[in-house]
């Protein structure tokens, strides 16, 4: 009498060939991780990589006589570029030899 309860409590039982848990079943389980994925792309990834992008252009074309301020937040007129270094002029008789790198970007204009 038992079993007939517990037998009665579980699911209908299952023809050999349906089964309810084919491809449709795990594509609709991983939706939702593709759908963050998607969304964490377009929202974090995409917009990084684009300012990187621009970053390294603006490295890049860097010239004498550019205004930029150093990831340091110093402020300074480019005096002379070499291949990784620049001389950066930051007051009157003070200038700064540094890389390429610590540059933050252009100031505004």
């Amino acid at each position: 009498m038992f079993s007939d309860v517990v037998y009665a409590m579980g699911g209908a039982p299952k023809d050999a060939g349906s089964e309810p848990g084919g491809t449709g079943a795990i594509f609709s389980s991983f939706l939702p991780l593709i759908l963050i994925f998607v969304v964490f792309y377009f929202l974090l990834i995409r917009p990084q990589s684009k300012k990187a992008k621009e970053h390294k252009n603006t490295l890049g074309n860097l010239k004498n006589g550019d205004k930029i301020i150093t990831t340091g937040g110093i402020y300074g007129v480019i005096e002379g570029i070499e291949d990784d270094t620049i001389t950066l002029k930051i007051a009157e008789n003070v200038k700064v030899k540094m890389s390429r790198s610590a540059v933050a970007g252009l100031r505004e204009k």
